[in-house]
């Protein structure tokens, strides 16, 4: 393989990086005399088509060659130069971030290496991806190295890191996950529920919960969740609910293992979780809580109350969705004294990859040090602008947005930086106008549901994202209010969530392991369901492994993807047909 001189447009013919590209900012300029090339533009990493000594590379050199060469150029600049142009995190924070900078100064040694993984530090990176990410993501993807600590036996830089992030989030312990807060949810039923046991929990809970109960053997009994019509949305569970719930099992002769509650919901409702706590400790049980959505509570004074300080016993969060961690990203804290910290971390080790990404966890660590840098102000801005976002849109004709007086008296805390807009007075489903929103003003939305989208606000978002938002949802009002001002976007006969009428023939482990066949979606009713089907987001299951299909979940799965919306889950996406267990 030959290459040919390159052209001011072309992709560097060393590694297959953008020839031109501005030169990173972090490298020494001008660059050093030994690294300067003789001809073509400096690459995105500042290099030239040149061995770095003034000599103008052979035209026959092979492409094996050239990278091997341009290899030694990048190892020279790391190394010579003192630049950070391969760190993702400044120097400041590495200081506060003992993981971020133990992975930093491993990948910075002269080492010849060995080991996993095959990229070997990106000398053999798959150039679609670096020329996507760059090198310093294979740079750092390393793996446990004995100066990297142990995920599983923390001793080090890990523990430290942990410990920190236990400091500041108020827990008695913390735990970095990798496998994202499903990973924890499924953790925690685990650590308090034995076969056979039960679990207490709504009804509208997310997919992790089912999937915890068919590994730990846990049987449900669902609270369901208040629901509001209007909106079409689930709300939480009530104190008063869940000690119904506690007293049904003891007429039974039996008692709850744990409760599991999910506060804030996607649309940020939150729960009375003091209220459910004071129920459950009073028994002796323990709270669980799939905090996914409020890993942010305890950063404003504006925020609703965290699960801890409400005196959670266990709580997961994904520090990856409002928080900065990288996606997959999660914590799981613990409170109190019910909970065998010991047995929940052989719970994470069961679930959670023996080869843990550092890329992950490093990228808790350095969220965690970006938060102490100023914890009680460092949502302020995000904070405004989603206090002028609601006040704008609520002044759009035929627009609403979801408020704490739109919910039921037990629910008086919504997540602020949740903005959840009502679009069924423009005769649109929120799939639709999600989806003219994306294609026609590129507006992405967090959550699409039968009548309302959610819009999330974060640390990155600024003025010029709310103003684009706001215009966009003004067109959409001129759009079709007027039009459809009459004709709101009817349900088709459908009233709501399948959640008032469930009853359970098997327990979700029994059935997922059952004999299983298909059947017409119609013939399904009065059968006992084989799968788990959601629409995903929110990734809240209509049918469950060993629940009763009911004739209101057929019809609503059907209204669900007649609108729109993603079901996962199914064997059959057509929906045509549905897997039940054979009796």
């Amino acid at each position: 393989v030959t290459r040919a001189r390159p052209s001011a447009n072309q992709m560097c013919p060393l590694m297959g990086l953008a020839d031109c590209a501005p030169r990173c900012p972090r490298l020494p300029n001008p660059l050093p005399t030994h690294l300067r090339g003789c001809w073509g533009s400096p690459c995105k990493w500042g290099i030239r088509a040149s061995d770095g000594v003034g000599r103008e590379s052979d035209p026959q050199e092979s492409v094996k060659q050239l990278r091997t060469r341009h290899r030694r150029i990048l190892e020279s600049i790391y190394k010579d130069s003192g630049s950070d142009f391969l760190i993702a995190n400044s120097t400041a924070q590495c200081g506060t971030a003992p993981l971020v900078s133990a992975l930093k100064t491993s990948a910075q040694q002269a080492v010849v290496c060995f080991h996993f993984p095959g990229h070997n530090r990106g000398k053999a990176s798959p150039p679609a991806l670096s020329q996507l990410v760059g090198l310093g993501a294979f740079v750092h993807d390393l793996p446990e190295l004995p100066e990297l600590d142990d995920l599983f036996t923390p001793k080090g830089v890990i523990l430290d890191a942990q410990k920190k992030a236990s400091e500041l989030f108020g827990s008695s312990e913390t735990w970095f996950l990798v496998g994202g807060t499903t990973c924890g949810i499924q953790a925690s039923i685990m650590a308090t529920c034995s076969p056979g046991e039960t679990l207490i929990l709504p009804r509208n809970s997310h997919i992790s919960a089912t999937s915890g109960m068919v590994l730990s053997g846990a049987v449900p009994k669902y609270v369901i969740p208040e629901y509001n019509s209007q909106w079409d949305i689930a709300c939480g569970v009530t104190p008063l609910q869940v000690e119904s719930a506690i007293k049904e099992l003891a007429e039974d002769g039996k008692k709850a293992a744990a409760v599991l509650v999910t506060s804030p919901t996607y649309h940020g409702i939150c729960s009375k979780l003091s209220g459910i706590a004071e129920v459950c400790h009073s028994h002796g049980i323990p709270v669980i809580v799939d905090e996914a959505h409020g890993a942010h509570f305890k950063f404003h004074p504006g925020f609703p109350s965290t699960a801890l300080e409400q005196g959670a016993d266990l709580t997961a969060q994904s520090t990856h969705k409002v928080l900065c961690s990288l996606t997959q990203s999660s914590m799981l804290h613990v409170g109190g004294t019910l909970i065998d910290r010991e047995h929940v971390g052989r719970c994470l080790q069961m679930l959670q990859s023996s080869s843990p990404s550092y890329l992950l966890l490093a990228s808790l660590d350095a969220a965690r040090a970006q938060l102490s840098e100023n914890p009680d102000t460092i949502f302020d801005e995000a904070v405004i602008l989603a206090s002028e976002t609601r006040k704008e849109i609520e002044a759009i004709p035929g627009i609403s947005v979801l408020s704490s007086s739109d919910m039921f008296s037990s629910f008086s805390d919504i997540d602020p930086l949740r903005v959840t807009v009502s679009v069924s007075q423009l005769g649109l489903s929120g799939y639709e106008a999600d989806d003219i929103l994306a294609e026609e003003h590129q507006i992405i939305s967090e959550l699409a549901g039968t009548r309302s989208i959610t819009f999330a606000i974060n640390l990155g978002t600024c003025g010029e994202d709310i103003q684009k938002l706001i215009s966009s949802i003004k067109h959409l009002s001129a759009t079709f209010f007027k039009k459809n001002r009459s004709h709101p976007c009817m349900e088709d006969g459908v009233t709501g969530a399948p959640f008032a009428d469930v009853h359970m023939s098997l327990s979700p482990r029994d059935a997922f392991f059952a004999k299983k066949r298909k059947v017409d979606i119609w013939r399904s009713i009065g059968q006992v369901s084989g799968e788990l089907i959601c629409p995903y987001p929110p990734g809240i299951p209509v049918l469950i492994p060993g629940e009763v299909i009911t004739e209101e979940a057929v019809n609503y799965l059907l209204h669900l993807r007649k609108k729109g919306a993603m079901i996962s889950g199914a064997a059959d996406r057509q929906l045509s047909s549905v897997v039940v267990c054979d009796r």
